[in-house]
């Protein structure tokens, strides 16, 4: 019998995840059906409960949903915890709504995928959103010598480091407080999607530095460009997609798929 996932999002249709989940089925020998839904802005409750009670198993969740998942878990992971906000549901045997966060997962292995060292590293992340509360964890976890998150309202940047300071070392502030040189600088800000640049220093990374920006397309952001000028290595998002969807898979169905002949297919289309 065909088990039934989904990704919950609004708007939705330009999602990748059902063109993922499809190659990971396929490697896998799976069978699933994953489809895209678009869920109403003011019910997405609703919308779980319609897809579980038609007998889905689980669900993907993208904006402007993940808080919305989090407030109907019966259970979380403790990154979910952390994170307060969830894009990974699973339906247990019991009827019961588990969540987890497999974000920061997947940005720490595409750092690992490209040969980044975090373990020691002097880390910078840019940004004070959900997407940058929802990495915070596995990052720390990966044991950085430091980590500054920069914010233009310093005041959320201090909070997160607040509520992430008995993971690692980690403080906050706003752009002015940013003094390189960073081993990895991870711009976790909408401002990509603006064409948009927050206020950094030139001497920014240190020798072999990474820039990885959180976004993705088919030409580099306006973050990697300003980087790749200034020596940096430059990373997209595109790998962290991959493998967030990789560890979302693997919750559900017990098998871990390849990702680099998914990340090039995907690469491909862009």
């Amino acid at each position: 019998m065909t088990d039934r996932y989904c990704v919950f999002g609004n708007p939705i249709s330009h999602s990748k995840s059902p063109m993922i989940h499809a190659a990971f089925a396929e490697q896998t020998g799976e069978d699933i059906d994953y489809t895209a839904i678009e869920a109403p802005l003011d019910d997405f409750a609703g919308a779980w409960r319609r897809f579980t009670a038609a007998g889905g198993r689980g669900a993907n969740v993208t904006v402007p949903f993940k808080e919305q998942a989090f407030s109907l878990c019966d259970t979380l992971s403790e990154r979910a915890r952390r994170a307060g906000a969830v894009n990974t549901l699973l339906l247990g045997a019991d009827g019961r709504s588990h969540g987890d966060t497999t974000d920061g997962v997947g940005l720490v292995r595409d750092l690992e995928h490209h040969g980044v060292s975090l373990a020691g590293a002097r880390i910078l992340v840019l940004g004070a959103g959900g997407a940058v509360r929802g990495v915070l964890e596995p990052l720390l976890a990966a044991g950085p010598a430091s980590l500054l998150v920069a914010n233009r309202t310093a005041a959320k940047a201090e909070a997160l480091a607040v509520d992430f300071a008995d993971l690692g070392e980690i403080r906050g502030g706003g752009f002015d407080v940013v003094s390189g040189p960073f081993d990895v600088v991870i711009n976790g800000t909408s401002a990509s999607l603006g064409g948009e640049l927050p206020p950094l220093p030139d001497d920014l990374f240190g020798t072999g530095a990474t820039a990885y920006d959180m976004m993705y397309g088919a030409e580099p952001t306006v973050f990697l460009s300003w980087a790749a000028k200034r020596g940096a290595c430059t990373v997209d998002g595109l790998g962290m997609l991959v493998e967030q969807a990789a560890e979302s898979f693997f919750q559900w169905r017990g098998k871990r798929p390849l990702t680099e002949p998914v990340r090039e297919s995907l690469r491909r289309t862009l």
